[in-house]
C-alpha cells in the first residue's frame, strides 16, 4: 500500500474518532458525586426524624465532599443541631467552622452560631461547677457572672477568695481594680483604691498592658501628665495594637505642649483607629503646632466630616490642646 493511501486512511480514522473523544470528554461525571449526595440526603432525613447518632457520620462525611452549596449549608445546620443533641462539642465546632467559612454572612448561620456557642459555654460552665466547684476558675467565673448582674460586692468577695488561695495569680488584682471603677456611686477614694490594685497586678504580671493603660487614664484625669505619659508609653510598648494607649500618650504629650513628641504616637493611633474622630483631632493639633499646615488641615477636615455624622466626642480632655 502506498504512503499517500496510508496517510489518507489515518486521517479518516482520526476524523471518525473525534466524535468519540468529544463524547468521552462531555460524558457526565461518575456516580461518585451522586453517591455522596444520596448519602448526605439520607443523613439529612435521619436528622429530621431525630436519629442523630446515625445521621452525624453521614452528615460529617457528606458535607465535606458535597459540591452543591445548598445541600452543604443544610447539612452543616443539621449537623450543628444533631451534635449539640448528641453532646459532641468538638463536632459542633467542626460544623460551625465549616459553615462560617463557606457562608460567613448568612443570617441563619450566624443565628445558629450564636446559640450554639452560647450553649457550649453554658455546658462548660456546668461541667466546671460540677467537677471543680472550689477551684479558682470556678470562683472567677462566678465573679464574672455576679459582675454582669451588678452584684459588685458579691463579685469582690469571689475575687478576694481567689486571692486568699492564689495570691500571685495574674489577672485578679486587675479585675478587682476594674470592678472598683465600675461600681455605681463609688467612694471618694475609689481612684486610689483601684490604683493600688493595678499596681499590684503589674508586680505580678508586668506585661499587663491594660493595667498600665488604666493607670495612665487615672493619672490623666488628675492631670498628672508625667505619670500619664509613663503609663501610656509603657502600655503602647507592651501592645503595639493598643490604639487607645497611643491616643492617650499623644493627648498627654499635647497637654504638656510636647507637640513634636506627640506626632508619632498620634499617627499610630490614627492608623490603628481610622474611624476615631478624637484621634484625628489630636493629630491635627499636633501637626498644627509643629508647622505642618497641610497635614493639619487634612486631619481637621477628616475630623469635621466625622463629627458632622455623629455627636462630638465626649472626651474633651483629650481634645484640649492647651
Amino acid at each position: 500500500m502506498c504512503l499517500p493511501r496510508i496517510l489518507g486512511l489515518l486521517a479518516l480514522l482520526c476524523a471518525l474518532l473525534q466524535p468519540l473523544n468529544a463524547t468521552a470528554q462531555t460524558k457526565p461525571p461518575t456516580s461518585a458525586a451522586s453517591d455522596v449526595s444520596q448519602s448526605l440526603q439520607k443523613g439529612l432525613n435521619l436528622a429530621k426524624s431525630g436519629h442523630c447518632a446515625e445521621a452525624l457520620p453521614l452528615l460529617r462525611k457528606g458535607s465535606a465532599h458535597v459540591e452543591d452549596k445548598s445541600q452543604k449549608r443544610e447539612a452543616g445546620l443539621a449537623g450543628v443541631r444533631c451534635a449539640l443533641f448528641a453532646d459532641q462539642p468538638e463536632v459542633v465546632v467542626e460544623f460551625l467552622r465549616s459553615l462560617n467559612r463557606d457562608f460567613p454572612r448568612d443570617p441563619e448561620v450566624l443565628y445558629v452560631s450564636v446559640h450554639a456557642y452560647s450553649d457550649l459555654s453554658t455546658r462548660a460552665a456546668q461541667e466546671l461547677a460540677r467537677f471543680a466547684p472550689n477551684s479558682y476558675p470556678a470562683h472567677e467565673l462566678n465573679a464574672e457572672s455576679l459582675e454582669l448582674q451588678g452584684k459588685w460586692d458579691d463579685a469582690a468577695k469571689e475575687y478576694q477568695q481567689i486571692l486568699k488561695q492564689n495570691p500571685d495569680l495574674p489577672g485578679i488584682h486587675f479585675r478587682m481594680g476594674r470592678l472598683l471603677l465600675s461600681k455605681p456611686n463609688p467612694p471618694t477614694d475609689v481612684g486610689a483604691q483601684a490604683r493600688k490594685e493595678f499596681e499590684q497586678e503589674l508586680k505580678i504580671d508586668p506585661s499587663n498592658a491594660e493595667a498600665e493603660f488604666i493607670l495612665g487614664e487615672l493619672a490623666r484625669q488628675e492631670q498628672q501628665w508625667d505619670d500619664a505619659v509613663k503609663h501610656f508609653s509603657r502600655a503602647s510598648q507592651l501592645d503595639a495594637g493598643f490604639g487607645d494607649a497611643f491616643l492617650g500618650l499623644g493627648a498627654s504629650l499635647i497637654a504638656t505642649k510636647k507637640f513634636a513628641e506627640a506626632v508619632p504616637p498620634l499617627e499610630a493611633a490614627v492608623k490603628l483607629q481610622p474611624t476615631n474622630p478624637v484621634a484625628h483631632y489630636n493629630l491635627a493639633t499636633a501637626y498644627s503646632r509643629t508647622g505642618k499646615k497641610a497635614e493639619a488641615d487634612k486631619e481637621f477636615a477628616i475630623h469635621r466630616q466625622m463629627t458632622q455624622k455623629e455627636p462630638p466626642p465626649d472626651n474633651k480632655a483629650q481634645e484640649n490642646p492647651n
